[in-house]
């Protein structure tokens, strides 16, 4: 937006004035959430990066040139998709290698059915030697069935915080899994 800032705006000031903000959201949010759910796939976090990204606009858009907003708000706006993918591949990741947890589906001869047995008492045995930070995340994914954003309102933590338990905690389960009994 090439000279339309308010006479107000002052460049001194990170903050943008409310009226250069509602300008460019009217000029951009919807060129913004189509370029994100093209990029994500997924309409409602595409609205929700749209709106995240132009509260970091009203904060921080006063450092940046008023000809060059429009960039700016599409290079945040694609970083913060990125880093939404990420996670998303991280919580992914996590839930594959939690996948061994689950008990099998398949009918078991009785011999099966009792070294199953004694796999599910050592699994629960190496779950309670977890901090109980990691043993709360895992319980609530692997047993209630939760994901990871429920389990991070849950424990009133952030997502970032809980997929790094999960994967803690997955280190020392394995950890302990493969030590000799």
């Amino acid at each position: 937006m090439e000279n339309d800032a308010s006479p107000e705006h002052d460049a001194a000031s990170s903050r943008l004035p409310t009226a250069d903000v509602e300008a460019c959201y009217g000029r951009y949010a919807d060129e913004l959430r189509r370029f994100l759910t093209a990029v994500l796939r997924h309409e409602a976090v595409a609205q929700d990066i749209v709106q995240s990204v132009f509260v970091k606009f009203s904060e921080r858009g006063g450092e940046v040139d008023p000809g060059r907003w429009k960039a700016w708000l599409f290079q945040v706006a694609y970083r913060d998709a990125l880093q939404w993918r990420r996670r998303q591949q991280t919580g992914s990741r996590a839930t594959e290698a939690a996948f061994w947890l689950q008990p099998r589906a398949t009918p078991e001869a009785p011999d099966d059915r009792a070294e199953r047995s004694e796999e599910v008492e050592r699994v629960r045995q190496a779950l309670e030697q977890l901090p109980s930070r990691e043993r709360s995340v895992v319980k609530l994914r692997i047993y209630h069935g939760m994901t990871f954003s429920q389990i991070a309102q849950e424990l009133d933590a952030p997502l970032g915080t809980v997929l790094g338990r999960m994967r803690s905690a997955l280190g020392r389960l394995r950890r302990l899994l493969d030590e000799p009994e």
